[in-house]
């Protein structure tokens, strides 16, 4: 079948660029790996082009999906090669593109040769390393803009076979054990979010199976097309019974949780995001991972609606319990890769507090928490990057007077840990109150407890920043250590702008992301509460307006 959209077919340029990339990259001989780091640069720089031409050309008040294209695929199976974009999709899209290049260039000599005093060591596989990234960048940009569940299946499982190279190897120098435990920790960890993912990956595969099985039931044919379902949905063709729903939601829930990753589904993720180099661990968390947040949006809510409503008291708990168990064991962490991940442990949480409070604000916040925290997280971790390597030890006990001997470090890495704590006047603020303010709305409970996080997140920051930056120089390593160098400004500089800016000035996304939202909105049959009714508590994490005792209304 020809493409819906019969322009130019922009979304998937936007996604072959880095797998073409990838290609190229590892094709390089052996002896060019400086050439492969530009080749991979580059195209990482070409995607990102085309991804704001994405949102250049992004209506948002037109069709819901845009720059669309649908192709037979597996027509027997009803599988259709079918993208599209809403403004969600749009702007994580363009996210992920932004972020490669910062990436790339962060990890310019991660993957140089581990001990060159050693002459009979090997050379790590430079141009493996950088085909591996833009792999998975095309995997991802491909899950933002799948509108067939199925092709959206594939990506969301094939992109674990880079990551997990990735993680188990070319992990981070510096550990404590020595190498033979570092590779012991790295082979761990990468097991570890293989094997997560892929029970995930394999109850929804069930799911998949069972949503095809009903539609072809009730519509003579099947189908994974979302917009198919949901215009089957909306005139009745298609009428899931209540505890088939339910069994579908829990099947794509499940997966989407350990992506996300969600409270008590979370524990592989520190492990890879400490055995990860930083700008691996930027890739997961800050890219990788929103593709769970997104697909709650799009298919929990979009092809699940009523399940939704039906499981949002215990997805509530399970947030909060995120942000708070995140947040805690960021305090106590001892290694400051493993504290930034239990702190995105803690974001996510707010993400998905976001998504199931079922209001506008309550999403809007969510997604643009999803670009921000991606944006704040890089930020400090890559900065984390530079200066772990210039003293060989991620133990937050090995630094110390910072901010003595390299202040532009010790600066950058102060506004990436601020904009975690989502200080006001940086990006992730806005994000974050718009989430409470959505949840608070609808969940009075849910976020007042939610708040605690905020607190939280303050003392990790501060206390990291303290303990690494401030007081005397009591280490030879430390006031041995050089500043940031002109490749690692190139990458910080633009990061910490762009948290500014975004801080002061979001519209842009706001008039992107807000009718998408909407359309979420519908699909759960969900209205904003009136903010002038009286609350009237039903439970812990549901209220009725006094005057409107039956739920919703306008």
């Amino acid at each position: 079948m020809s493409t819906a959209n019969a322009g130019f077919p922009l979304l998937t340029v936007t996604a072959a660029l880095p797998a073409v990339g990838a290609i190229a990259t590892a094709a390089l001989p052996a002896a060019r790996r400086g050439a492969a780091k530009w080749v991979a640069l580059l195209f990482s720089a070409a995607t990102l082009v085309f991804s704001l031409i994405v949102l250049a050309r992004f209506d948002p008040g037109g069709a819901r999906y845009q720059l669309t294209e649908s192709h037979s695929w597996i027509a027997d199976f009803g599988v259709r090669y079918e993208l599209g974009v809403d403004g969600i999709a749009a702007v994580l899209i363009a996210l992920t593109a932004l972020l490669l290049p910062f990436i790339i260039a962060a990890a310019w000599h991660d993957a140089d040769e581990l001990e060159p005093e050693r002459p009979n060591r090997r050379w790590r596989p430079t141009q493996g390393f950088f085909a591996l990234m833009l792999a998975t960048e095309a995997m991802v940009i491909v899950s933002f803009a799948a509108t067939d569940v199925f092709l959206f299946y594939v990506f969301f499982e094939a992109m674990l076979i880079p990551m997990y190279f990735l993680i188990g190897g070319f992990g981070d120098r510096a550990h404590a054990g020595g190498e033979d435990e570092a590779a012991k920790q790295r082979s761990y960890a990468a097991v570890k979010f293989l094997l997560y993912n892929l029970v995930g990956g394999l109850i929804m595969l069930a799911a998949v199976i069972g949503l095809f099985v009903v539609t072809s039931d009730q519509l003579g044919q099947g189908t994974f097309s979302l917009q198919e379902i949901a215009r089957a949905r909306a005139s009745g063709e298609l009428s899931m019974g209540t505890n088939i729903e339910r069994l579908l939601f829990l099947g794509f829930f499940f997966a989407f949780a350990v992506k996300a990753p969600l409270f008590p589904l979370h524990t592989w993720l520190p492990n890879a995001m400490g055995e990860a180099t930083a700008p691996v661990a930027v890739l997961i968390t800050a890219v990788v991972d929103k593709v769970g947040t997104f697909a709650m949006l799009r298919f929990c809510l979009g092809l699940f609606p009523e399940a939704s409503k039906w499981a949002t008291p215990v997805v509530l708990v399970l947030a909060l319990i995120s942000i708070l168990y995140g947040a805690l064991l960021a305090v106590g962490q001892r290694d400051i890769k493993r504290l930034i991940a239990y702190a995105s442990i803690s974001h996510f949480g707010f993400i998905i507090l976001g998504v199931f409070a079922m209001t506008s604000q309550g999403q809007s916040g969510a997604t643009l928490y999803m670009v921000f925290h991606g944006v704040s997280t890089a930020a400090l971790m890559l900065v984390a990057g530079f200066l772990i390597s210039r003293r060989g030890s991620r133990l937050i006990a090995d630094f110390g007077g910072v901010q003595k001997v390299a202040p532009v470090l010790a600066g950058t890495f102060l506004v990436g840990g601020l904009a975690t704590l989502s200080l006001p006047g940086l990006a992730p603020f806005i994000s974050e109150f718009l989430v409470l303010v959505g949840t608070f709305s609808r969940y009075p409970v849910a976020g007042v407890v939610a708040t605690a996080g905020i607190v939280l997140a303050a003392l990790y920051v501060l206390l990291m920043y303290q303990r690494t930056m401030t007081g005397p120089v009591e280490k030879p390593e430390v006031r041995a250590m050089p500043d940031l160098r002109v490749r690692e400004v190139a990458v910080a500089a633009p990061l910490v702008a762009l948290l500014i800016f975004l801080g002061v000035f979001p519209k842009p996304l706001t008039e992107i992301v807000d009718p998408a939202v909407k359309h979420t909105l519908s699909d759960v049959h969900k209205k904003d509460p009136k903010p002038d009714h009286q609350v009237a508590e039903t439970g812990w994490f549901d209220y009725k307006p006094a005057e409107h005792a039956g739920g919703d209304h306008k």
